[in-house]
């Protein structure tokens, strides 16, 4: 990891979930974490292995239509707002889908986040940007500052 950037290569879906487990055993309510990449880059992927790694057991269908899912069982270690916001127009649409209720007490993973104004901004941001590599995927992985310390 150089200057708060760390760069995974992803050659297949094991290396993946294994992401996923990492940034999930460091997971902490009210943190962000910004799924960037073109379409078919892996970010629903790398959702559900977060989502997996956490403990929730039942499907996880990418929210491109419901925009939001809440997911709060009770043997995951902590609630989750899994967001995608590729079919929102304006950023402000978000205060619309009630954004701040779904995000209280839990952690956002946010696939699409640019539509909806970014979270970069915020200190417990983490973003990861998913690019098409070789038969795999690269991750790019930046922390903002509640990270620094516990980047996956």
């Amino acid at each position: 990891m150089k200057g708060g950037e760390a760069v995974y290569e992803l050659p297949d879906l094991a290396a993946m979930a294994a992401l996923g487990a990492r940034i999930a055993d460091r997971l902490q309510p009210d943190d962000v974490v910004e799924l960037r990449g073109n379409l078919g880059a892996g970010k629903s992927t790398l959702a559900r292995s977060v989502l997996a790694a956490l403990g929730y057991q039942g499907d996880v269908p990418s929210p491109t239509f419901t925009l939001i899912e809440l997911y709060d069982d009770p043997k995951m270690r902590m609630p989750i707002a899994h967001a995608d916001f590729y079919r929102l127009d304006d950023p402000e649409e978000v205060q619309e889908l009630g954004l701040d209720d779904y995000r209280e007490g839990a952690a956002l993973l946010a696939e699409w986040p640019e539509r909806a104004g970014g979270f970069a901004h915020e200190t417990a941001c983490l973003t990861i940007r998913l690019e098409i590599a070789d038969e795999g995927r690269r991750a790019i992985v930046t922390g903002g500052k509640d990270w620094q310390g516990r980047m996956p």
